[in-house]
C-alpha cells in the first residue's frame, strides 16, 4: 500500500472518531479539534504500560503525561467528563492504532556469499589481527590485499642463533673413535691387533 494511500486511511479513520465523539459529546467541539491536531502533528507517544506523552500544543517546551483518566493539563478539571484535548488525543491515536491494519515487514532476502574471499593476519599495534576481505571480483580482492600487506608488514624476525659447532671425535681408520689418553695429550686407538700388539692409530 503507498504511504499516500496510508496517510489518507489514517485521517478518514480520525474523522469519523472525532464525528462520533462531538455526536456523543458536543460540549467537546474546540477540544476534538485540538485533539484531531495533535495526532495528525504526531505529538502522541504511547506507552507499552498505558500511559502517554502529549506534546503542547501552545508551548513547544511543554509535555503532559497522560494515564488511565488522569492528565496534569489545566483543562482537566474543567473539560467535559475531564475530557481535555490530550486525553482525546490519546485516546483517537489509540482507536486509530486498533483500527488500521498494521503492515507486514517486508521479508529480508538472505546476503549471499561473497564470489571472492580470503583471510590473512597482519600485525597492527603489536597485535595480531585477522583480516577478512571480501569482494565481487577476485583481481580487486586481490589488488586490496596488495595494498593491505603493504602498509602492514610482516615483522622482521631475527635469524635463529646456530649452534657451535661440536669437536669430532678422531678416528682410526681401521677401529673407529679414538680414546683419549689418560697419560697426557693425545687420541690412541684402543683395539689389540692379532699380534697381540694395541693398533698404532693416533691422534691429537
Amino acid at each position: 500500500m503507498a504511504p499516500s494511500t496510508d496517510r489518507q486511511q489514517f485521517r478518514e479513520v480520525l474523522a469519523g472518531l472525532a464525528s462520533k465523539t462531538l455526536t456523543k459529546i458536543p460540549a467537546l467541539n474546540g477540544r476534538v479539534e485540538k485533539a484531531c491536531k495533535l495526532v495528525l502533528g504526531g505529538d502522541v507517544e504511547l506507552h507499552p504500560d498505558g500511559t502517554a506523552l502529549v506534546n503542547s500544543l501552545t508551548d513547544p517546551t511543554r509535555a503532559y503525561q497522560v494515564s488511565p483518566g488522569l492528565c496534569l493539563c489545566k483543562d482537566f478539571d474543567h473539560a467535559p467528563e475531564h475530557l481535555c484535548c490530550h486525553r482525546l488525543a490519546v485516546g483517537f491515536r489509540r482507536k486509530v492504532q486498533e483500527l488500521l491494519p498494521t503492515p507486514e515487514p517486508a521479508a529480508v532476502a538472505p546476503l549471499g556469499e561473497a564470489p571472492a574471499s580470503c583471510n590473512v593476519y597482519v600485525t597492527i599495534g603489536g597485535h595480531k589481527v585477522q583480516v577478512t576481505l571480501r569482494d565481487s571480483d577476485e583481481a580487486r580482492m586481490l589488488a586490496r590485499l596488495q595494498v593491505l600487506l603493504a602498509q602492514y608488514p610482516a615483522p622482521q624476525t631475527s635469524a635463529p642463533a646456530q649452534t657451535p659447532p661440536v669437536d669430532a671425535t678422531p678416528q682410526c681408520p681401521q677401529h673407529g673413535a679414538l680414546k683419549k689418553s689418560s697419560k697426557g695429550k693425545g687420541w690412541y686407538c684402543p683395539t689389540r691387533l692379532d699380534d697381540d700388539t694395541w693398533c698404532p692409530s693416533k691422534g691429537r
